[in-house]
């Protein structure tokens, strides 16, 4: 006990690395925010619809959602540390593409290239996250490495605004590449597993220990073939309700990503610039709730030895409850009513996903975190491919957002289904069996 304390209270190496998949989590969002700044000027210049816009948009998740299968599987057995690496600079390219296009074409290709290189991102983490934290600690480090992707709006979207406002659509593209550039700099010289941490002295045999004997993920430990490790995952109840769970906070979350400008823009005549900074305020709220709700009260919960199925589940249930809120925007009659709404939505779904994503590595077999987090993100972002596009479409053909808002809802819905009925208890799912690892 006393070795703990001091562990939890001295050592830092930990918080460290949170640190650092946490701005790695900031840099990739505000590689996708771009877009959703960019996006009303791109309009005026290629002479775009909003569908043909919402299909660019989605064209990152086709090859995003795709990936995710292998990729979790490549994550298992090569490990975050080399995969990570390659990642990042694809995402330094595909900005450089986006701000050379000059139509419809290129803009396509560059997208489908982000989705290839930002494809890692989420199972790596989670795997990082599973190896480098005891269970006690997952909430606040999976808040940290989300809530930076949710800071990437409120900072990432008025930057964004400014340099389309100042200068033009290319420049926000061109700012992400070199941002990307100097992340792949920091990833290279900071990220260490824990064991190559305590082998080169940057983690002390202590904090070490702490994280062995609070549950974190043994990062030797075997990982049966890819196909039978994922044959295996997809005939488990959990990992259903884990993935379509999660799902609908993905497609609700993709369509306040990509669309939240362009409706304050269309339904109150909000300008760039100032809808750039109106957009701060729901995302805002979100990182704070995130990571007081979603990261403190939920570890604290935990770590009072009480039933981890329930305290999970009830943050889960409140806040996704909660994000339904975000279906009171397609009534409001002003601005300010619109982001009351939209704040309290956005902070839901930003509670969800510490208590969601950090079942991951709760229940995955182990030496398969990745493989099931690849299989949860892959399931979650083929629905997601959908929400740009319906929302695009609905636009169009009704004149306002109302609509779409109220399909968010419904599909949020779902999800709270999945999380409690589907999914069942939270304890780690059996390995594969012999025959299968053979």
């Amino acid at each position: 006990m006393t070795t703990a304390v001091r562990t939890k209270t001295r050592a830092k190496t930990r918080w460290t690395i949170a640190g650092v998949l946490g701005v790695g989590s900031f840099v990739n969002y505000v590689d996708r925010v771009n877009l959703s700044i960019a996006g009303p000027e791109m309009m005026r210049e290629f002479h775009l619809s909003a569908a043909q816009l919402g299909v660019v948009a989605s064209a990152f998740l086709w090859t995003y959602a795709v990936l995710q299968l292998p990729i979790g599987a490549i994550i298992d057995r090569i490990g975050v540390r080399w995969v990570n690496r390659a990642a990042a600079a694809l995402w330094a390219v595909a900005s450089f593409l986006t701000a050379s296009a000059g139509g419809l074409g290129l803009l396509l290709v560059s997208r489908l290239v982000l989705g290839f290189g930002e494809a890692p991102t989420i199972p790596a983490g989670w795997k990082a996250i599973g190896q480098w934290f005891p269970r006690s600690e997952r909430g606040r480090a999976t808040a940290v490495f989300d809530g930076c992707a949710k800071i990437s709006n409120v900072l990432g979207i008025p930057v964004m605004a400014f340099l389309v406002t100042a200068f033009s659509w290319h420049a926000a593209f061109v700012f992400t590449g070199v941002l990307s550039l100097g992340y792949l700099l920091v990833w290279w010289l900071l990220y260490l597993t824990p064991k190559q941490a305590l082998a080169r002295g940057r983690l002390s045999p202590e904090e070490y220990a702490y994280l062995r004997e609070g549950g974190a993920d043994d990062e030797d430990a075997p990982t049966p073939s890819s196909l039978a490790g994922l044959g295996h995952l997809l005939r488990r109840r959990k990992t259903w309700g884990l993935a379509l769970g999660y799902a609908s906070y993905t497609y609700a979350y993709y369509v306040l990503l990509t669309w939240l400008p362009g409706y304050l823009e269309k339904q109150f005549g909000v300008k760039l610039l100032a809808g750039g900074f109106y957009t701060m305020i729901p995302w805002l709220v979100a990182v704070l709730a995130q990571f007081l709700v979603g990261g403190v009260v939920l570890d604290r919960l935990i770590a009072r030895g009480g039933d981890e199925t329930k305290a999970r589940r009830i943050v889960l249930v409140i806040s996704m409850l909660v994000s339904l809120s975000v279906a009171g925007a397609a009534y409001a009659g002003s601005v300010a009513v619109a982001l009351v709404f939209l704040s309290i939505g956005a902070a839901g779904l930003a509670v969800s996903v510490p208590a969601g994503s950090s079942i991951v590595a709760v229940i995955a077999p182990e030496g398969c975190s990745g493989t099931l987090g690849g299989l949860v993100n892959f399931v979650a972002n083929m629905i997601g491919i959908a929400a740009p596009i319906v929302t695009g479409a609905v636009v169009d053909v009704t004149g306002s957002f109302a609509g779409a808002f109220l399909v968010t809802g419904v599909v949020l819905l779902a999800g709270i289904f999945c999380y409690t009925v589907v999914l069942g208890k939270l304890d780690r799912m059996p390995a594969a069996p012999r025959k299968e690892t053979a």
